[in-house]
């Protein structure tokens, strides 16, 4: 048996900021307690060089002295060679690397729609896509393939409406607010879907094949994003979808400890990994690294006081054959 651990970590806007180097200090023991054979990272920021195309140098310098130090990092990326400047998704690893390929708004079409509160009005329906991309990687973990799909769905944060905002955190109205809340969940749905629609077109190919699908969901477990993506039979009433359904491996975390981010006292388990049911067999447990969490929603609790994440990593433990 060959033992495998899976980590999912939103790193929190991690870029070469004037206190990297308290970051490092703080995370890079997160990191080595991971002991991570595959690592999906969110909210990763890539930085230039003279003449270099954009790379991900501070995430390089965090995994310096740990196990993933010189593992090979799938970002996703514009259409040149570089990485995006803010917010990627990264699979750190040392497995053979079979395939990637990033979604976005590719098997979900953008909806349309008219903003009822912009000031302006608008003269016509708008697309609604996706802000970030899905990250799909083939890895071959133990002689087979392994789907890993790093996420991280839309913030619950309303987007802003034209002429609506008196400043970065004030509404001019309640409706301009809810309107706002409401475009947010239908980008955040439509990556759920397009998730949900990569994992059955994967088994389409593969009944069999095995899937990890982890990352900053931006929801809790009963909410409908994470639900869409899990298929469960309670809520298609089909059974014969039964092997399609996707496991939350939390479920193993006692429930008292079961969270990943602080949000006005607040626990809230927000970062998943979900997985095929043909990985149970190999299944050997979970952590979630949240012993010193702190609560960013608080006053005062800036980024200089807290260097490291607000939320915490998980990570889960197989006994591959």
């Amino acid at each position: 048996m060959t033992e495998l651990r899976i980590s999912t970590f939103n790193l929190e806007n991690f870029d070469e900021t004037p206190d990297l180097a308290d970051r490092i200090v703080l995370m890079r023991p997160q990191i080595q307690r991971l002991r991570a054979d595959i690592a999906l990272f969110q909210e990763v920021h890539g930085q230039e060089r003279p003449g270099q195309p954009r790379a991900l140098h501070a995430l390089r310098s965090l995994l310096g002295s740990t196990n993933l130090a010189d593992a090979e990092l799938v970002s996703t990326k514009p259409k040149d060679d570089g990485v995006y400047n803010e917010r990627n998704l990264v699979v750190a690893t040392h497995l053979p690397v079979l395939s990637r390929q990033q979604l976005r708004n590719e098997l979900v079409a953008a909806p349309t729609y008219r903003r009822l509160t912009a000031t302006p009005p608008d003269q016509f329906a708008i697309e609604i896509g996706v802000e970030r991309p899905i990250l799909h990687v083939e890895l071959n973990a133990g002689g087979r393939p392994l789907h890993v799909i790093n996420v991280h769905l839309k913030s619950k944060l309303p987007t802003d409406i034209p002429g609506q905002m008196v400043d970065s955190f004030t509404w001019r109205s309640a409706d301009s607010w809810a309107e706002g809340a409401f475009i947010s969940s239908m980008k955040r749905m439509g990556q759920a879907l397009e998730v949900r629609r990569l994992v059955d077109q994967i088994l389409d190919r593969d009944p069999d094949a095995r899937i990890v699908v982890g990352g900053d969901f931006n929801a809790t477990p009963e909410e409908i994003p994470v639900l869409a993506i899990r298929g469960q039979v309670e809520d298609t009433g089909n059974g014969a979808l039964s092997g399609r359904v996707l496991v939350p491996i939390e479920q193993t975390v006692p429930e008292s400890s079961r969270y990943t981010l602080f949000h006005q006292g607040q626990g809230n388990m927000l970062d998943h990994m979900l997985v095929t049911r043909n990985l149970l067999a190999f299944y050997r447990g979970s952590e979630i690294h949240n012993e010193l969490l702190h609560d960013e929603s608080q006053s005062f609790a800036t980024d200089r006081k807290y260097p490291e994440s607000d939320h915490a990593p998980v990570v889960a433990t197989f006994d591959l054959p």
